[in-house]
């Protein structure tokens, strides 16, 4: 990995390290200024990508790994082994709330024999103004996960009252588990009666995707929870859909939710379902969370009444979307055919894009992403940070998935300046939220595009003021 150049004026302080102890207390380095990796080499991060830890965010350290700072003068590279007192030290990484996405990866060196890291997205963290720093900006202003409206004996009370509602309804019965057990913020919106409601419906899946968070057969990490043991039936997903449609003005449901496996592979049930939705009301959004691997099941799905299909992706170049998903009897192909029969019935397509700093920001990618943007007409880009080790995914991925990256920032604006219809977010909208896009939520915040061509158009190096999401 090689330093990028200092960025910002002088007189402005930049964000010191920030290292811990084993046991999670941490504390910023004396004199060694925060560095990030951007999937390509260590820098220090610019101003305008760095934000205060939003609340809600959580702190990883790291083990088996040594952090990296910058000296100001000399501009070395320090590894960190210990503290001034002499003590061991470790990197300490930040899991930024929900609605914002890191905008590179913690500096650090990994020892031989250390472990894999759990399945969380690490942001790298520093010290400013008294107060935790990390790079990210917030994609979506919707408050609906937002920790400080959650209150947890609420909740509580709304379980019982729900066990008395739904006495034999084994969904409800889950999402007792998701919101209680879990903390699953979509399971606990459904018993507050407000935005979007999860249908868990598969206990199987046609992929074997590499950061899956409900089922590692082969990767040592643990899963972050347990996957649907029984597949639903589509009478207790009706039950649970018109409860919440029927009280929640612009409401949204979906199938394919972290706690379950591919709802595509249930689509007879799914498609009782949503005919048994539709023949009660046309009210709220239902929606679908999937992989988008059998096409001619989304179609029967979408002729049913499903109003849109969120896909998830890694990459739109096959060979790395095929590295990470390890799909069984589809491609990606396939996931743009579902695309096409979507918008061919005027529904609504969204892109769950995991981002990756160095991977989702390369030409290479922003070209094929954009090819399958214009090609299956996507409505909306919803961007999530992607939960997995950085070295364990650039392992997997193999050469060339890091390719010039131009930045995650810049990264955004190309893709706004070419596709204008184009929304950005976090979260599946309610049908309100259907329309073209208007301004974004974010401050204005400068951005530079790299000093490089894109597809044949002369090089230049561009400066923009953009209300980025």
């Amino acid at each position: 990995m090689t330093t990028a150049p200092t960025h910002g004026r002088a007189s402005e302080p930049a964000p010191r390290l920030v290292v811990a102890h084993a046991d999670g207390s941490f504390f910023d380095h004396p004199s060694l200024e925060m560095l990030i990796w951007d999937g390509d080499r260590m820098r220090p991060p610019l101003r305008h990508e760095l934000i205060p830890l939003p609340l809600g965010s959580d702190l990883f350290v790291l083990p088996g790994r040594v952090a990296l700072g910058r000296e100001p003068a000399s501009r070395r590279v320090v590894a960190v082994p210990q503290g001034p007192d002499g003590e061991p030290v470790l990197p300490l990484s930040a899991f930024a709330a929900p609605a914002y996405v890191r905008l590179g990866h913690p500096a650090y060196e990994t020892l031989p024999g250390a472990p894999d890291l759990s399945l969380y997205a690490y942001g790298p963290v520093g010290w400013l103004h008294g107060r935790l720093y990390t790079a990210a900006v917030r994609v979506d202003a919707d408050q609906r996960q937002d920790p400080y409206r959650f209150d947890v004996d609420a909740i509580r009370q709304r379980v019982v009252q729900f066990k008395v509602r739904y006495p034999t309804n084994a969904t409800v019965r889950h999402l007792e588990h998701c919101a209680l057990g879990y903390h699953c913020r979509a399971a606990q919106n459904y018993f507050l009666g407000r935005h979007e409601a999860p249908l868990p419906a598969a206990s199987t899946c046609n992929a074997a995707c590499l950061g899956c968070i409900s089922e590692q057969p082969d990767v040592n990490v643990k899963a972050a929870h347990k996957r649907l043991a029984i597949p639903a039936n589509a009478n207790d997903l009706i039950e649970v859909a018109l409860g919440h449609l029927e009280r929640v003005p612009n409401g949204v449901v979906s199938f394919g939710q972290g706690c379950e496996g591919e709802p595509l592979v249930q689509g007879p049930v799914l498609e009782a379902a949503i005919r048994g939705i539709r023949a009660r009301t046309s009210v709220g959004v239902i929606n679908l969370n999937s992989n988008a691997s059998l096409p001619r099941v989304v179609a029967r799905l979408a002729d049913a009444g499903l109003d849109a299909i969120r896909i998830s992706l890694n990459s739109a170049r096959p060979l790395y979307y095929e590295r990470y998903y390890r799909p069984t009897g589809y491609g990606l192909t396939d996931v743009l055919q579902s695309a096409r029969e979507m918008r061919t019935r005027g529904r609504y397509v969204s892109l769950n894009y995991f981002v990756f700093p160095g991977v989702s920001d390369s030409r290479p990618e922003y070209e094929a992403l954009s090819d399958l943007i214009e090609a299956g007409g996507v409505d909306l880009i919803q961007l999530r940070n992607l939960n997995i080790d950085p070295e364990l995914y650039l392992r997997e991925l193999g050469d060339g998935a890091v390719a010039d990256p131009i930045g995650v920032l810049p990264w955004i604006h190309l893709l706004r300046q070419r596709f204008p219809h184009l929304r950005f977010g976090y979260f599946n909208p309610p049908r309100t939220r259907f329309g073209r896009p208007g301004p974004l939520p974010g401050a204005k915040l400068p951005v530079v595009i790299p000093q490089k061509s894109m597809r044949g158009k002369p090089s230049s190096r561009e400066e923009a003021r953009s209300g980025l999401i």
